[in-house]
Order: structure tokens, then C-alpha cells, then sequence
């Protein structure tokens, strides 16, 4: 019983830090709660994702399919407050030009957005949205299934990266201290379940593998592509980077679901 209340203030601390939902007081914090709550990264976007499966499965049935998918995406960026979207703009300045690795993470620092910032923003979230459309052309019921699933397989990236890669950035004045070291073997193998739980339960619900099989292979290839540009540039991640993760491991999951159900 005391693991398992352990395990729920992870959890609770994770989705505190990556949403807006609000958390019982009794669950606390500390650094090293901070850190081991990358464990649950998953389970978090197991929840952001049910939240837009809802908003599109509900919106379809009012407007059409476009605005439905609209109205899914703004539902998550509302309960992320845009975290992950906010590192993948800071990542494309950063790393959009041929800047030294110096001057790159003092780019990514600055709060401002830039060319590059914008270009990947749109580019994503434009590539994101016309293919949660083309999902909900072929069927509502496999476009809200990949919608839970990929958000909560694309959490698997940063936590992947956290494990393989160093911090590349400045630790004394990192924004997240306790993100800043590698996980162990013991929270990458909770992942790892989270994973096959969520994979093992959209197979049941859809009963066919094909979209998710093809959906980890895009995810690996993404995680595999950002875990090679990362270290080539700044040598590690940062927090920016791990946030830009997500995003292109949503998207790059959504397009192999697509192309399995596509035909």
C-alpha cells in the first residue's frame, strides 16, 4: 500500500508539472520526487490524450470533422498550457541555423520567438492537424484511439532521451533542476509497461495491430533521428529539447497510424 501511494504522488507530481489539473495537497514535493515522476510521463499524456479523444469524438458529431480536429488540439494545448509546444519553437531557433552550440542553448533561453521557432510551430502543428483530419475520414473510432495513444507513446521519447543523452545545458541555472540528470533502469522499465499496456489495449479496442505496430516504428525512428540531431548539436538535451521530442513523436506516430489506415 505505501508503494502504491508513492507510485499515485508521482504520478500526481507529473501531472502537475505537464497540465493544468490540479492536484490534492497531501501530494507534495521534492526534487527527488521531481525526477523520479518521469516514470509516469505516459500515464500523463494517457490523460491529455483522452481529453482530446473526447473533445473530437464529441465535436464530430456537432461540426465537421475540421473544426472537431481543431477543437481537439486547442483542448490539449489548454491542458499542457502549450509546455511542449513552447520547447519545440525554442528547439527550431536554437538549432534552426548554423549557430555554434554556444550560441544555440543562449537562443533557446531567450523568450522570444523567432523565424525558425514560428516556421516549426506551424510546420508541426499543420502536419498534426491535417492528419488527425485524414484519420477521422477513414473512421471517428481509430482517430480517437491514435489521438490516446500517441500522446501517451510520444511521452516515451523524452524519457528515452533523459536515459541515453547527458544535460547539455547549464545545470545551475536549468529551469527544472531535477530534470536535468539521466532516469534509471528501474523507471525507463515503468515506461516501458505503460507503453505495452496502452499499445495492448488500443490493439484489443481496434483489433488490429497494424496501426500501432506502424506507429512504433515511426515513434522509434523519430526518437532514434532527435537522439542523433540533439547530441550532434548541443552534445545532450535540455528541457527545450525533450519538449520537442513529444511533439515530433506525436506527429511522427499519427502519420504511421494514417498510413496503415489510409490503405
Amino acid at each position: 500500500m505505501r508503494w502504491l501511494v508513492h507510485e499515485l504522488r508521482l504520478f500526481c507530481i507529473a501531472l502537475q508539472f505537464f497540465t493544468r489539473i490540479p492536484v490534492p495537497a497531501w501530494v507534495g514535493w521534492t526534487p527527488e520526487w521531481m525526477h523520479a515522476s518521469a516514470r509516469h510521463y505516459p500515464a500523463v499524456g494517457l490523460c491529455i490524450g483522452a481529453a482530446g479523444a473526447a473533445v473530437l469524438a464529441l465535436a464530430a458529431q456537432v461540426w465537421p470533422f475540421s473544426v472537431a480536429v481543431g477543437l481537439s488540439m486547442a483542448a490539449t494545448v489548454w491542458m499542457t498550457g502549450g509546455f511542449h509546444e513552447d520547447g519545440l519553437a525554442d528547439t527550431c531557433d536554437g538549432l534552426g541555423g548554423t549557430v555554434s552550440r554556444e550560441r544555440a542553448l543562449t537562443i533557446m533561453k531567450d523568450s522570444r520567438l523567432g523565424s525558425y521557432g514560428a516556421l516549426g510551430l506551424v510546420g508541426v502543428l499543420g502536419l498534426k492537424a491535417v492528419t488527425l483530419h485524414g484519420l477521422v475520414t477513414v473512421d471517428l473510432l481509430p482517430a480517437a484511439v491514435a489521438t490516446v495513444w500517441a500522446h501517451a507513446l510520444s511521452r516515451v521519447a523524452p524519457v528515452v532521451l533523459l536515459w541515453v543523452l547527458p544535460y547539455a545545458g547549464d545545470l545551475e541555472h536549468a529551469k527544472a533542476k531535477p530534470m536535468a540528470q539521466q532516469i534509471s533502469g528501474r523507471g525507463l522499465l515503468v515506461v516501458i509497461g505503460w507503453a505495452v499496456v496502452v499499445s495492448v489495449a488500443a490493439v484489443a479496442v481496434l483489433g488490429d495491430p497494424r496501426p500501432v505496430l506502424a506507429g512504433l516504428l515511426g515513434l522509434a525512428g523519430m526518437v532514434l533521428w532527435c537522439g542523433r540531431w540533439f547530441h550532434g548539436r548541443l552534445g545532450g538535451y535540455t528541457g527545450d529539447t525533450l519538449g520537442a521530442s513529444q511533439q515530433l513523436s506525436e506527429l511522427a506516430a499519427l502519420l504511421g497510424w494514417l498510413a496503415v489506415l489510409h490503405g
